[in-house]
């Protein structure tokens, strides 16, 4: 499984919405990584911020159509409209990364966990100066309150092992997935929708297997 993630995140194997968010990651991947200081991160993610938006502006990819009467809620991390009556778009910054090009790895991994939920990257948008990437993705109607440890189990019984709270790693593959409380997944006739996830990448991940 680990040769197959490092196809997804290079681009060399397909997997839902992957091609677009490919692209753009292959775009920023110029072998730059930030620094552990804050100041060094937050230079780094400004440069590859302004490296994104001339991309975005090349490629055609601002959206300036966006309904925002139809909102619906939002996090530290985004927020949520309405789409329409199967969809919901979705405005994310990557506050949650040091840089755009690891928040586009955790769209791709996303997509090839939990296909039925993918995120569609569909453009970009600006709000008071703040850059976002704007994602749509299936609208889903819960059934009831979301088991965490139903959760719990799903997880271990795909490789995960529960490290604290709800959040999750996968030690062999490198993987570390947070904050999977009962808002980010969904129940819907006792299945598990995994709507709101935040992936990372170890330094393990990158080792050749």
């Amino acid at each position: 499984m680990k040769d197959e993630l490092h196809n997804v995140i290079s681009g060399k194997s397909q997997v839902r919405f992957g091609t677009a968010i490919q692209a753009i990651s292959s775009y920023l991947d110029d072998g730059a990584q930030a620094s552990r200081s804050d100041s060094d991160q937050k230079r780094f993610k400004k440069q590859e911020t302004e490296k994104l938006e001339l991309y975005i502006s090349r490629q055609s990819l601002w959206i300036d159509d966006i309904d925002f009467s139809q909102y619906v809620s939002e996090g530290a991390e985004q927020k949520v409209y309405l789409k329409d009556s199967e969809h919901v778009i979705k405005l994310n910054d990557a506050i949650y990364y040091t840089s755009w090009k690891d928040y586009f790895f955790n769209l791709l991994l996303h997509n090839y966990f939990f296909s039925d939920t993918a995120y569609e990257l569909i453009g970009f948008t600006k709000e008071n100066e703040v850059l976002y990437a704007v994602v749509k993705q299936p609208f889903v109607e819960i059934t009831e309150t979301t088991n965490l440890q139903q959760v719990r189990d799903f997880m271990t019984q795909n490789g995960f092992e529960n490290n604290r709270n709800n959040d999750y790693r996968n030690v062999d593959l490198g993987i570390i997935l947070e904050d999977l409380h009962d808002e980010n997944v969904l129940t819907r006739n006792d299945v598990l929708y995994f709507i709101d996830t935040v992936f990372y990448l170890t330094e393990n991940f990158w080792k050749k297997v």
